[in-house]
């Protein structure tokens, strides 16, 4: 028996505010949304993949923003996705450096925070190509 991977982090949201989810993490982050199964939409929340990385967002009735535990997204361009987000009028803070990481937290729209982590080789970069090109993650 062994425990091997995380299949997907759920951060909470306050009920109703689905579009403000979907304007940071689709619009901001440029993370795709993928439809909640039938039976579970009508809890509200919503929810965003791309390839692996999976980000549910679910309703919490007495929400309180996650100020301390956080998911940590590894990203290609952060330079450019602070910039996005800079725009977007949110708050990007660095922190102690992490050796083989650029690294950066803000907080989502509900105030749950969230860490971008860029690795500094492309080796470490699961997403880049064998020749050395990189593909967007940012729309």
């Amino acid at each position: 028996m062994k425990v091997y991977a995380i299949e997907h982090v759920q951060l909470a949201m306050p009920a109703g505010e689905e579009d403000t989810a979907r304007s940071f993490y689709s619009g901001v982050l440029g993370i795709t949304e993928k439809p909640k199964p039938p039976h579970l939409a009508g809890r509200g929340g919503v929810w965003f993949e791309r390839g692996a990385l999976k980000l549910h967002l679910g309703v919490e009735k007495d929400f309180r923003a996650a100020k301390k535990a956080h998911p940590a997204l590894l990203v290609e361009g952060i330079a450019a996705l602070i910039d996005r987000c800079r725009a977007a009028g949110y708050e990007v803070v660095t922190d102690e450096p992490l050796e083989g990481y650029t690294r950066v937290y803000l907080d989502d729209p509900f105030g749950n925070r969230i860490e971008l982590m860029e690795p500094l080789t492309p080796s470490r970069s699961p997403t880049r190509s064998t020749r050395g090109t990189s593909r967007r993650s940012i729309r």
